[in-house]
């Protein structure tokens, strides 16, 4: 390594501490700003990680596969505990911003739609809104079509020797999952015996704990958003905390949910 690099060189930090642009005279839209661009760094690190957790429950490796998915369930607590940043915000404060935000909205994370989709919950409605945006547009799509982090840990289910339909093995990726009463019993012998099943065992908690984090970010959004604009309406066009409440109900991994209850 070159002795001439430095702390700020190598972060880059010119770019990033410049990258603030307030639209308006607001003291708090630089809080606004920093906590959503910080937040999808952390969704850029969730993403890196899950690519590669994919690729490795793919290649049957999966105990590298479990650092990667418990890093992300840390990261994804650094993005809940943003709303308690956020959430200081008063109804005024955030009505000094707002005018200047258009139509901008958190709605319109390309990366946060991409992290939905890589762990399943996919809805072609959410590739279109961004298709003013080729590249991300093509990213989306690309990975709607693509089988989901879910999808591959059920096929290593098969490949270990479960019984997993066909039906669900060739099943249109592009789809939402649905629930099986075939993947739940899969499931329900390796939690009756994790002993003799514990990397499935172990791969099915993390998945939990994925599922759990991503669902309390999205309650921490739902009441940010409650306590800041009340049921006003979202920027982006959406009816913002109905919105936020109907999605709370969209899970990833039902059979995950429901073996609590079968075993």
């Amino acid at each position: 390594m070159s002795k001439d690099v430095t702390y700020s060189g190598y972060l880059d930090l010119e770019k990033i501490l410049s990258a603030q642009h307030p639209a308006s005279a607001a003291h708090d839209e630089m809080l606004f700003i920093i906590v959503h661009q910080a937040s999808e760094l952390w969704l850029k690190l969730c993403l890196h990680e899950l690519n590669t957790a994919r690729d490795a429950i793919i290649a049957d490796t999966v105990r590298p596969a479990f650092k990667m998915l418990a890093r992300v369930a840390k990261a994804q607590n650094q993005l809940i505990q943003s709303w308690d940043v956020l959430s200081t915000m008063t109804p005024h404060d955030y009505s000094q911003l707002r005018p200047h935000l258009g139509t901008s909205s958190g709605f319109q994370s390309a990366q946060y739609r991409l992290m939905e989709f890589m762990l399943g919950g996919r809805n072609p409605d959410m590739v279109t809104i961004h298709e003013a945006t080729p590249d991300v547009a093509t990213a989306l799509r690309t990975e709607m079509n693509r089988p989901s982090l879910y999808d591959e840990a059920i096929r290593l289910l098969s490949r270990r020797g479960f019984d997993i339909p066909d039906a669900i093995l060739q099943r249109d990726v592009a789809t939402p999952w649905t629930a099986s009463a075939e993947v739940e019993t899969a499931w329900a012998t390796i939690y009756r015996d994790p002993q003799e099943h514990w990397n499935l065992y172990e791969l099915a908690e993390k998945l939990v704990d994925l599922e759990y984090h991503f669902q309390r970010w999205r309650f921490g959004h739902l009441k940010t958003v409650e306590r800041i604009i009340g049921f006003k309406r979202g920027t982006g066009g959406t009816s913002g905390v109905g919105y936020l409440e109907s999605v709370l109900k969209n899970g990833f991994f039902p059979e995950l949910l429901s073996v609590r209850t079968a075993i």
